[in-house]
């Protein structure tokens, strides 16, 4: 950024030469550091992992649902989240209904390899708390079973 002062040319000038400011900002670093923050995003966005991996169970029927609720997750080693916050199980009913009040149900979310235990403990307690629980799956791809 540049000032230039120079006189006006009238009397009582405590400058001599003009007084007039000139400023000029130079945008093009700001674009350069812009726009290289912009390709190493785009480098990077697909590599980032959102979320929990976890591999749902395959079933021939599922219902569609397009309903807005609470998804608790449950990982193989029976590590359990609420909409991806860490929660503990014996406080699981009463941080869905801090978290999410007036919900009646809840998305259970495990991973296929899951134990049971883990499933029925969080089963019984979103139970024990009066909300319904509905599991998620996935649909099984019927194109690639040859029939037999």
């Amino acid at each position: 950024m540049a000032f230039s002062m120079g006189s006006r040319g009238g009397r009582g000038s405590r400058f001599r030469g003009s007084t007039t400011a000139l400023a000029e900002i130079n945008i093009i670093p700001l674009v350069d550091v812009v726009l290289v923050l912009l390709i190493i995003f785009m480098l990077t966005a697909h590599v980032m992992e959102f979320g929990l991996e976890v591999d749902v169970p395959k079933v021939k029927q599922v219902r569609q649902s397009a309903e807005d609720l609470p998804v608790v997750t449950i990982t193989r080693e029976g590590e359990m989240q609420l909409n991806e916050k860490a929660v503990n199980i014996n406080e699981l009913g009463d941080v869905v209904k801090q978290r999410f009040p007036g919900q009646k149900a809840v998305y259970v979310r495990a991973d296929k390899a899951t134990p049971w235990d883990p499933i029925a403990q969080v089963v019984s307690q979103l139970g024990e708390a009066k909300l319904d629980v509905r599991m998620v799956t996935q649909p099984v791809d019927e194109a690639g079973r040859r029939k037999r």
